[in-house]
């Protein structure tokens, strides 16, 4: 049982100190991985040092993921603390419906509302996976987690319609690079998260959780915990898949209190 010891792993969005990156961070590093974390700001540093680990297991860099250079600049100084990347977990963009996401529903959108969701839930993980891709080809080993979402391959949501059709498109890239690269040992997976009870969940998103059939909302640790598996070496023969963590949510076609 290999799991994660061992390897390095990079996490992107694990800004909040209650969202589902840090958790995965975290869980990573417990499980004996060295951990990089990044967020667009400084208070990944707060995140870093509640993480409690020394400079050789666990770093810290802010970065704006949707810019090449800055991309390039944070798998380089991950190389140069930790060493070389075997596992990246796409955990960068808006993982809440609503959130700052400018627009809402398709017809009153702008333009650069719909730019700016795709680029930071689909080009970031696009600049990041390209990133890394060469090193774990070349080491024929690698372990590449996308966080996309039930919203987009599996469901709906009315106002939602950039985050959908970036996660959707998550999804699909993610199949596409699993056949790409399965030759080269490489697993190329996604998470689908449902109801996540995070720092920035809205009253109704909890109370939506509490239909589901588990009757609550999940933790960012719970869907970690599915990231932590897709990244192991026990998952070794599973690509180009989701795996979805929702307490049943998408089973159900009546959605109420009853």
């Amino acid at each position: 049982m290999g799991g994660v010891a061992g390897r390095t792993a990079i996490v992107t969005g694990a800004g909040s100190a209650d969202g589902i990156g840090f958790a995965t961070a975290r869980l990573l590093l417990e499980a004996g991985a060295r951990v990089a974390i990044t967020s667009t700001t400084e208070r990944i540093h707060d995140r870093l040092a509640e993480l409690g680990a020394g400079p050789d297991r666990a770093f810290a860099m802010p970065a704006d993921l949707t810019v090449p250079e800055q991309v390039t600049g944070l798998v380089a100084a991950v190389q140069q603390r930790l060493g070389d990347i075997d596992i990246l977990v796409n955990n960068a963009g808006m993982t809440q419906v609503g959130g700052d996401i400018p627009g809402g529903r398709l017809a009153q959108m702008t333009e650069a509302g719909w730019d700016y969701g795709i680029s930071i839930n689909l080009k970031t993980c696009f600049l990041m996976t390209r990133a890394v891709l060469p090193g774990m080809m070349a080491r024929r080993y690698g372990r590449i987690v996308q966080m996309s979402s039930v919203t987009g391959p599996l469901v709906g949501i009315a106002g939602s319609t950039v985050y959908a059709a970036a996660k959707a498109g998550m999804l699909g890239m993610t199949r596409a690079l699993a056949i790409e690269v399965g030759g080269h040992g490489i697993t190329v997976n996604c998470v689908g998260p449902g109801w996540i009870q995070t720092a920035s969940s809205s009253e109704a998103e909890i109370t939506a959780g509490r239909h589901t059939p588990v009757g609550r909302p999940g933790t960012p640790a719970e869907v970690g915990h599915a990231a932590l598996f897709l990244a192991s070496d026990e998952a070794s023969y599973i690509t180009g898949q989701m795996l979805v963590v929702d307490g049943g949510n998408i089973i159900q076609e009546y959605k109420s209190g009853a």
